[in-house]
């Protein structure tokens, strides 16, 4: 339930009403930005909202009982609010979405309306449409673990525990020349390139910075602090020469690799002694014939 404070009660109980909409946006990265559909700009808990955006809501569609509701919200392309190149790059994708009513002339009387994921957004032209997800649409996320012989954990995080602070598994550098999903970077210690393949490159300068991408191969370069990634994914984000990167090791996910190159087999998150379908299908009867009846009676 909503708590509407008194005086927007009695605003909205009056003859005329001076409300408008905003929304406080915060992004991944930690970036916080405010619209708002009035022709003004806003000030309230410690964000401002601007208006130059342009930005309008479209149709609401609430569902009864868990469903998640939609809504979507229009506003134009401009370097002062949201650049197309942000977004093409992935720094909107899932951020959270305050939805707020507020008296524009007394902006101390407010309510939030509703609290959202960003979604998906459609570009067009100088234009951009966004879908913002009810929170409850996370109860569509698949919840619980899956039984599979392969760790169902990210490297490093507090299931997995490895620290990746650690010499041979961080590394800083710099970009000494890149093409598409190809980098070549210097700068670097001494690395073990076993460590780096399956792990992450993640711009820390430059027009890129914050965004980060899976290594799919890492290669020692010719010359001392060298050595040449590739990334499974090209960043959508212009990357220039003597751009900052930092390089995270990474791991396949595999016991054997979690035992003799991590020495991290106790805290391994998956099930590498579970029988697989080789198993079951090398269980013959004794008659030696497979006739689908129980192994186990």
């Amino acid at each position: 339930m909503r708590n509407v404070p008194d005086g927007l009660k009695a605003h909205c109980a009056g003859v005329a009403t001076t409300l408008a909409t905003c929304w406080r946006l915060t992004r991944k990265d930690g970036a916080v930005l405010g619209f708002t559909d009035h022709d003004e700009p806003l000030s309230f808990g410690g964000t401002r909202f601007e208006a130059a955006t342009g930005l309008s809501a479209g149709d609401v569609e609430s569902e009864v009982g868990f469903s998640a509701g939609t809504q979507e919200v229009k506003g134009a392309l401009s370097s002062l609010s949201i650049d197309e190149a942000d977004i093409r790059a992935g720094r909107y994708d899932s951020a959270r979405i305050e939805t707020y009513v507020v008296n524009w002339q007394k902006p101390e009387d407010r309510v939030l309306k509703a609290v959202s994921i960003l979604g998906e957004v459609k570009r067009g032209g100088h234009a951009f449409a966004a879908e913002l997800r009810d929170i409850t649409s996370s109860l569509d996320q698949p919840k619980g673990r899956i039984y599979r012989r392969r760790c169902d954990a990210a490297f490093g995080d507090d299931r997995c525990r490895m620290d990746l602070s650690a010499p041979n598994l961080f590394a800083v550098g710099v970009v000494a020349e890149t093409k598409g999903s190809w980098f070549r970077l210097k700068g670097l210690p001494p690395l073990d390139p076993a460590n780096f393949n399956h792990g992450r490159l993640s711009l820390t300068g430059g027009a890129a910075s914050g965004l980060s991408a899976d290594i799919r191969s890492f290669r020692a370069g010719t010359r001392t602090g060298e050595a040449e990634i590739t990334v499974i994914e090209a960043l959508d984000a212009d990357v220039a020469a003597g751009d900052a990167v930092r390089l995270f090791a990474g791991c396949d996910r595999s016991f054997s690799t979690c035992r003799d190159r991590f020495a991290n087999s106790l805290n391994f998150r998956g099930f590498p002694h579970i029988p697989g379908t080789d198993a079951a299908l090398g269980i013959a009867k004794k008659d030696g014939v497979h006739d689908g009846s129980p192994v186990v009676p």
